[in-house]
């Protein structure tokens, strides 16, 4: 997880002979990989991030699960997403190899959808929906397994918990046929994330890694979606891949390159009809979501940093573009 806590160790400096911090990692979104805040120091995190997507496909009468998978009454032929996510997120070193980390988000969101009606021939509609409100609160540990002596390089542990605070697909407001009228501000299910971060100091680059697997826990909907019941749904689970390089330019500058890839399974879904009764499991397409990182840190002073982190889709299913902006600052809490 990239992480800052307002020191002026750059990026890429060579460790000493027994080292037993591990480099930071500036500049890269925040899952990722990066440094443990030290003992008695908090870190404060304000960051937007800007979403762009643009998706077609075509998909019938149903709900949506996730940000890029759409099943609806009508057949998708273009849409168009924008998302703005502001959030705080606060980390708090327990010890010198244990960090807490709270994530609050809030989300805006605006969708324009170029439509033809599944039960009226020919008829094109352009939808423009927007909604906003506060998304899923996050709550995370990580811990530096080893001390990184004898070349060997930093391993991090780190467990991420996704709530269900903000509003669901099964939660917002839909018309007869089940059209949405609203838009999910959160995946609306408990999600478990283990993951394993790899630092490795070169000078003056250093090169990180992580590998991660998303548990997405399975709900009972009991929802009439239209004219059909939703019963079990089973997100699919997601294998999580990144790896990259940082690099110090100077004692305040520093940019990094990466990818990143996640690959998300089928997600199941009970529908049920409302006149017989009858039960059917419907499957989704696996989701190949892959993208190109690029960073750019600055520390303006010894507790205040910029980051700029940048990812480019390179599949189909990842969002075209993902700009994010974070100012951590730090201080002394205990």
């Amino acid at each position: 997880m990239a992480q800052e806590t307002g020191q002026q160790t750059p990026v890429g400096q060579a460790p000493p002979a027994t080292p037993t911090t591990p480099p930071e990692v500036r500049g890269v979104p925040s899952d990722i990989g990066g440094v443990l805040t030290p003992k008695g120091r908090l870190v404060l995190e304000p960051a937007l991030q800007y979403s762009h997507s643009s998706v077609n496909r075509v998909t019938f009468r149903g709900i949506e699960i996730l940000s890029t998978l759409l099943i609806g009454v009508f057949d998708i032929e273009d849409a168009d997403r924008d998302t703005w996510t502001a959030s705080v997120t606060a980390r708090l070193g327990i010890t010198n190899r244990l960090e807490l980390e709270l994530k609050v988000p809030y989300v805006y969101r605006d969708d324009t959808l170029n439509a033809v009606v599944a039960d009226t021939e020919g008829t094109n509609i352009v939808r423009d929906i927007s909604s906003d409100g506060l998304g899923d609160i996050e709550l995370a540990a990580h811990y530096q397994i080893n001390d990184g002596r004898d070349g060997w390089p930093y391993f991090i542990g780190n467990l991420r918990y996704k709530t269900v605070t903000g509003d669901g697909p099964f939660d917002v407001a839909r018309d007869a046929d089940g059209i949405e009228q609203e838009l999910a501000t959160g995946s609306g299910f408990h999600s478990i994330e283990p993951s394993l971060t790899m630092l490795y100091p070169s000078d003056p680059a250093v090169f990180f890694a992580n590998v991660g697997y998303l548990f997405n826990l399975e709900d009972d909907i009991n929802e009439r979606v239209g004219p059909t019941d939703v019963g079990e749904v089973d997100p699919g689970n997601a294998l999580r891949l990144s790896f990259g390089m940082a690099y110090s330019i100077n004692e305040k500058a520093a940019f990094t390159l990466g990818f990143k890839n996640d690959f998300i399974d089928e997600t199941e879904t009970e529908l049920i009809d409302v006149t017989s009764g009858a039960s059917s499991r419907q499957e989704s397409s696996t989701l190949n979501v892959g993208a190109l990182l690029l960073g750019w840190s600055y520390q303006v002073n010894p507790d205040t940093a910029i980051n700029l982190g940048l990812e480019l889709g390179v599949t189909e299913d990842a969002p075209d573009t993902l700009l994010t902006l974070r100012v951590p600052f730090g201080m002394d809490a205990f």
